[in-house]
């Protein structure tokens, strides 16, 4: 597919996530320029629109598995519209909303040949199941749906189950030590085939432990996709703020190796939180960030 042709998706939903307020993030991105700014550096980018917005509601009859007949229904939508843009020959850039929009993402990206790998670029490992979260907010369980676990509505969403191999998945930049990730998750992760590259292992040189990374999924991987969670850095509107994150050059330096990867045929953006951004100050540093990484694709 020719690199500079992108496809702006957005995804107004927080259906997966603990509270309000990503559903506002596509907006926000948008009112910050992130459209006009990306075709001023040079990039064909066809605008295809937002889904219909779906916000987090609390839902007591089910608190392990909070909204999961919401978060089934978006994720099928954003496939939908993932294989609009791959019909017309263009990269889906995904703004989110919360993780759970990746599994549709991956959906949509699975119904065209190949072997898809996954570079989850997040501040956790969201490996928790409906029968171990503490929350029964599925954002903090993608990573088990991607792998076969949890919700059957949700986990086979896509046209195979599980949607990806272990040895398919990278996860890059997780915080151990944040004490954010639950025992029943580390207990997972410890045995899991997964390629890890913690946060300790990435901060001294972020820019490196992405090439690396990527030359590791792409000894394995026809196409990646690649999952970027901002609570992966120090940054304030994140739905979840990881205040010992990547700082922010670090942070754009791995994501800039990621995208402008020829292998690399999507990107997501989740976890941004509009209602912690009333200024839009945090927005318009994301969208700065985005757009220095992506503008490179046309090199």
């Amino acid at each position: 597919m020719p690199r500079p042709r992108l496809a702006l998706i957005g995804v107004p939903s927080s259906a997966g996530a603990r509270r309000r307020g990503q559903e506002g993030a596509p907006a926000a991105l948008r009112a910050a320029g992130l459209l006009e700014r990306l075709q001023a550096e040079g990039l064909n980018v066809a605008d295809l629109g937002d889904l219909s917005s779906v916000s987090f509601r609390p839902d007591s009859e089910h608190p392990h598995q909070q909204n999961l007949a919401l978060v089934v229904d978006v994720a099928r939508q954003v496939a939908d519209r993932v294989d609009q843009a791959l019909a017309s020959h263009r990269f889906p850039l995904v703004l989110g909303g919360d993780c759970s929009l990746s599994l549709g993402v991956i959906a949509g990206l699975l119904r065209k040949p190949g072997r898809l790998g996954l570079l989850y670029f997040d501040g956790d490992v969201d490996l928790n199941t409906p029968e171990t979260t503490p929350s029964g907010v599925f954002d903090g369980m993608v990573m088990a749906h991607v792998l076969g676990g949890g919700a059957p509505q949700l986990a086979g969403i896509g046209p195979r189950r599980p949607l990806l191999s272990e040895e398919d998945v990278v996860l890059f930049g997780y915080d151990v030590e944040s004490g954010r990730i639950d025992p029943p998750e580390l207990e997972v992760l410890a045995r899991s085939r997964m390629s890890k590259y913690p946060l300790a292992l990435v901060r001294p040189d972020a820019a490196a432990a992405a090439r690396d990374a990527l030359l590791h999924l792409e000894s394995r991987s026809d196409a990646i996709l690649v999952h970027f969670d901002v609570d992966v850095m120090s940054f304030p509107a994140a739905d979840v703020p990881h205040p010992h994150g990547l700082d922010a050059e670090s942070t754009f330096a791995a994501l800039r190796v990621f995208v402008t990867a020829p292998t690399c045929v999507g990107v997501v953006v989740t976890e941004f939180n509009a209602e912690r951004d009333p200024d839009g100050s945090h927005a318009e540093r994301l969208v700065h960030g985005l757009v220095d990484a992506l503008g490179a694709r046309k090199e």
